[in-house]
């Protein structure tokens, strides 16, 4: 593995980040979308990150996209300024192949230069992948939300994990 280079997403990243999302949906283990989602369903999403504040990124390895990584405010409040989710999706021939780990250490690396002192990760308590994953970096379970979400008829829980990344 080369060394990764993330990059500001552009408008015309947007399809590739639909794609890379939308390919998730039937493993359903990673998000609540039942049906995938359109382009122009993610604009708004898309418009609502900051370079300077709540980055998109492509990530690319030896310019090829393997995936995005996004911070999103948590709860919309300016008292929650300091607080954000982070987001990793990679497509799916770079999964499983250690880019979560480089991927998330960068963003924790990252992260208060944005202002951020906690990161947050909402995983389905089922993705014991993911779930390791953050929890390798030193995050722990901060919320449980028992039996929240119906995925083919099956209720699942969402943990929310979270780690101080900035005094």
């Amino acid at each position: 593995m080369a060394a990764l280079t993330f990059r500001h997403a552009t408008q015309q990243d947007l399809p590739t980040i639909v794609a890379i999302y939308n390919s998730v949906i039937p493993g359903r283990m990673v998000t609540a979308d039942t049906e995938p989602v359109s382009v122009e369903s993610k604009l708004t999403w898309f418009n609502n990150h900051n370079p300077q504040k709540r980055p998109l990124y492509i990530v690319t390895d030896n310019n090829n996209i393997i995936g995005w990584v996004s911070l999103e405010s948590f709860y919309g409040r300016p008292a929650y300024n300091q607080t954000a989710e982070v987001s990793i999706y990679l497509d799916e021939a770079a999964r499983g192949k250690g880019y979560g780990k480089e991927i998330l250490k960068t963003i924790i690396d990252q992260a208060p230069a944005f202002g951020i002192k906690s990161l947050l990760g909402y995983i389905f308590a089922h993705n014991e992948p993911s779930l390791k994953l953050f929890k390798s970096f030193g995050f722990e379970q901060w919320a449980l939300f028992p039996n929240v979400a119906v995925l083919d008829g099956v209720e699942r829980s969402l943990i929310i994990v979270g780690k101080r990344v900035a005094p």
